[in-house]
This record gives structure tokens, sequence and C-alpha cells, in this order.
């Protein structure tokens, strides 16, 4: 195979490809914006469960160390 007819062929090819490529590409910015979500999600749970904990666990020491 001659190399114009090789370089001709992949070129063909690779504009192929990249058509394909940008057909199944998501959209930046609403993963983007979901991940962003998700996180603040997280952080919200992370930071109740631990003002719920804090207080249940500190409730009881507080008590048992009065002693009026």
């Amino acid at each position: 195979m001659h190399a114009d007819v090789h370089h001709l062929l992949h070129t063909a090819r690779a504009t192929e490809l990249h058509g394909e490529a940008t057909a199944f590409r998501l959209p930046r910015t609403s993963l983007r914006t979901r991940v962003g979500w998700t996180l603040v999600e997280v952080g919200l749970r992370l930071t109740t469960q631990s003002r719920e904990a804090s207080t249940t666990v500190n409730a009881p020491r507080a008590t048992a160390f009065r002693t009026a």
C-alpha cells in the first residue's frame, strides 16, 4: 500500500472516530453539577452524624460528673 493511500484511509477513519466520540460525550456542566451536589450532600450527612453522635455521647458524661 502506498503511503498516500494509507494516509488518506487513516484520515478518513480518524474523522469517523472523532464523530462517534462526540456523539457519546457527556456534557461537562451537568456532570460537574451532579458531582458537586453529591459532595455537598455527603458533607451535610457527615456533619449531621457527628453532631448527633457528639450530643448523645456527651450528654451521659455531663450528668455523670455533676456532684450536686
